[in-house]
């Protein structure tokens, strides 16, 4: 894997990174005004973030009890063996399941956590016995239903990076 190399950011990256993480629909005037810029320095910053990966995406971010998914479960997943297909054909049929709204590959124990959202128990072991477990080369699957989420934020705790030598 390659070596990933922060982004280099600065007082005024962060500042307007910091407003959008609060609300991305701020318009460019208004950002502009908060961090003490022009709108052109600050569309400029905006676009050199977006060109260069910082900020991933712009989305609405949706309460998934309020849209019928009332369960949210985490999934263990160990898989029979860790050869150079099995974890990318792991990962190429997880994404195709849009219960799972993250996939994280782990080392210890288990190969992946999956955070999967469904409206009920009885469509999580749906989703087990005739969705995940069918995934070649899955081995064993653990859940933990969550029960409430105490902290359930998208922002990143943010500061100015030194430039890269």
């Amino acid at each position: 894997m390659a070596e990933q190399h922060p982004e280099t950011l600065d007082t005024l990256d962060i500042r307007i990174l910091d407003l959008l993480q609060d609300d991305v629909t701020l318009p460019v005037a208004e950002i502009a005004e908060r961090v003490a810029s022009s709108k052109t320095v600050v569309w400029r910053r905006m676009q050199r973030l977006i060109e260069g990966g910082v900020i991933r995406e712009r989305v609405a971010i949706v309460d998934h009890h309020k849209v019928g998914l009332g369960i949210m479960v985490f999934a263990h997943v160990k898989m029979t063996r860790h050869n150079r297909d099995a974890l990318p054909t792991f990962l190429d049929a997880v994404r195709k399941l849009p219960a799972v709204i993250e996939c994280h590959t782990l080392m210890g124990d288990v190969d992946f956590l999956l955070k999967i959202v469904v409206p009920s128990v009885q469509d999580y072991e749906y989703f087990v016995w005739n969705k995940l477990s069918q995934i070649e080369g899955v081995q064993e699957i653990s859940s933990s239903i969550s029960m409430s989420q105490s902290i359930n934020t998208t922002r990143l705790p943010i500061r100015a990076s030194k430039p890269r030598a």
